[in-house]
């Protein structure tokens, strides 16, 4: 069996979990979530920590385990601390600004690139270079940072676009005579 599926999902204070059948509703300070869990994966509260075991012991049932737990855990941690990326503008005249639920991108073209933002996910700009897009779901959150990055891509000759900020571009040597 998966040994990530074996570990139960601690809920921490201040976190609401509720089911109702194969629906897992996460209440926190953050937010609130909800997920419905595969037909193949049991999850049954042992007062405030959760588990999860495969109703048959099918190969893919254990896997859904494991991945029905991960995302559960996922949820919990969202709605209790929340996640965030950090993207960087690297490049002469790249800058952002965050605009209420969209953000303003001038990334070298000849307009200026407008993101609308979905539900759920907030961006804020420290400063012009950096963009931080939070959120409680994990899914949302790193869509929205990889849309983002999307519209201009680090290139590896000088390393201009958008980047995350723990990512290493890997330079190449310029064309010699």
């Amino acid at each position: 069996m998966s040994r990530i599926a074996k570990k139960p999902v601690e809920i921490p204070s201040g976190v609401e979990v509720s089911l109702s059948g194969q629906k897992v509703a996460v209440k926190g300070p953050k937010g609130s979530l909800e997920y419905v869990v595969h037909d193949k994966v049991e999850v049954r509260q042992d007062g405030n920590a959760l588990l999860f075991s495969p109703r048959t012991e099918t190969r893919d049932a254990v896997a859904l385990t494991g991945t029905m737990r991960a995302l559960v855990n996922n949820m919990i941690v969202g709605v209790s601390q929340g996640f965030e990326k950090k993207l960087e503008l690297v490049g002469v005249g790249y800058r952002a600004q965050a605009q209420g639920n969209k953000l303003n991108l001038a990334l070298g073209f000849s307009h200026p690139v407008i993101y609308e933002l979905p539900e759920g996910v907030s961006v804020e700009t420290p400063s012009q270079t950096e963009v931080i897009v939070r959120g409680c779901d994990k899914q949302k959150v790193g869509q929205v940072a990889a849309e983002i990055r999307a519209f201009r891509p680090p290139e590896p000759y000088k390393g201009k676009g958008v980047k995350y900020a723990d990512e290493v571009i890997v330079r190449k040597e310029a064309k010699k005579k």
